[in-house]
């Protein structure tokens, strides 16, 4: 058996003629199974959707009830025969609810990483790597230079910065799912014990991550009155929403971004960042290298991002890698979060 007996790449994304579904797919398919909760992996519209009781509230929220015609809860670490194959779901380590996927078919076993981080995250489980005989990983920050740092290093810049102007806002921007919540469990880790505002488009989701027991502290939404009240006060929205009117009746606000990207200091310039903190929820150079090696994978495909540095790289372990160049992953849209505010 090989990786590509097993899935196929199709205009909608991996399929599993096998088991006869789709994994993250890019439009409505019949059956998908699903990584996580970020609206480039997870839409709206599948006949069924198979994912983990995280991943599936997280798209009710986002979507509705009615996101699909049937769920089929996928507990980690239990094994679902689907057709010709078995698959099990593992912790991703990326948002709450996130999973890889593993695939069986005749021996050969096949996992796909789906979005992955390895540092430590109090919001969700953590990455659990699986032996395998091919991985098909992500690449977002998949060159050398991407090393990031400790976030909670990253948080003290932010802390200190308000210590020198207590009486600023600091308004961070961060995605709804999953660096918002972590944000908030990291300051809160760090001693920070005053209320967190928040803008309306996470509102939702962090009410949720505090109903699965994560523990973020007072979370208040951000009323229009009140943000000429709010000097000294952390505010974390959308990334969107730092350049938009919602923001501008902030006691002179400190922008701040929190992202693997804030590494490259011409897009926080781009994006009007004062304060960039590099916190990132896909793994780094170092993390993909050394997760590649722990499965054992003689196969490797790479998804999306800086994927021709990986397969490189992997070629000089002696690992069989290619690139898919498919189209329509990466970090959520901006427009897509403010659509919740």
């Amino acid at each position: 058996m090989s990786a590509s007996q097993i899935l196929t790449q199709t205009p909608l994304g991996l399929y599993c003629p096998g088991g006869d579904f789709h994994i993250d797919p890019m439009r409505p398919v019949p059956r998908a199974l699903v990584t996580h909760g970020h609206s480039d992996h997870a839409r709206a519209g599948h006949g069924a959707v198979m994912a983990t009781a995280e991943t599936l509230d997280i798209m009710a929220l986002r979507y509705g009830e009615d996101f699909t015609g049937s769920r089929q809860v996928a507990a980690l670490g239990a094994w679902t025969t689907l057709g010709d194959v078995r698959v099990r779901f593992h912790p991703a380590g990326h948002v709450l609810g996130s999973a890889q996927i593993e695939i069986v078919q005749a021996g050969f076993h096949l996992v796909v990483s789906g979005d992955y981080k390895r540092a430590g995250d109090p919001t969700c489980l953590a990455f659990t790597p699986v032996r395998c005989h091919a991985f098909i990983t992500e690449a977002t920050f998949g060159l050398p230079v991407f090393r990031h740092p400790d976030a909670a290093d990253e948080i003290g810049k932010l802390l200190a910065s308000r210590s020198l102007f207590p009486e600023r806002t600091h308004i961070l921007g961060a995605y709804a799912l999953g660096k918002a919540q972590r944000l908030m469990a990291l300051l809160r880790a760090a001693g920070y014990d005053r209320p967190i505002y928040i803008h309306g488009a996470l509102e939702k989701l962090t009410a949720y991550y505090g109903r699965r027991g994560v523990a973020l502290g007072e979370t208040p939404k951000v009323v229009a009155a009140e943000r000429p009240k709010l000097g000294g006060e952390i505010v974390i929205c959308p990334p969107g929403a730092i350049k938009d009117l919602w923001a501008r009746k902030f006691p002179d606000p400190v922008t701040a971004a929190a992202s693997g990207w804030m590494r490259v200091r011409a897009r926080a310039r781009q994006k009007g960042v004062e304060l960039p903190l590099i916190v990132s929820d896909h793994a780094d150079w170092e993390a993909l290298c050394t997760t590649v090696v722990e499965t054992g994978c003689e196969e490797l495909w790479v998804t999306h991002g800086e994927a021709e540095a990986l397969v490189h790289w992997a070629g000089t372990q002696g690992i069989a890698a290619k690139p898919l160049h498919l189209i329509g992953y990466g970090e959520e849209t901006e427009d897509e979060l403010l659509d919740a505010a």
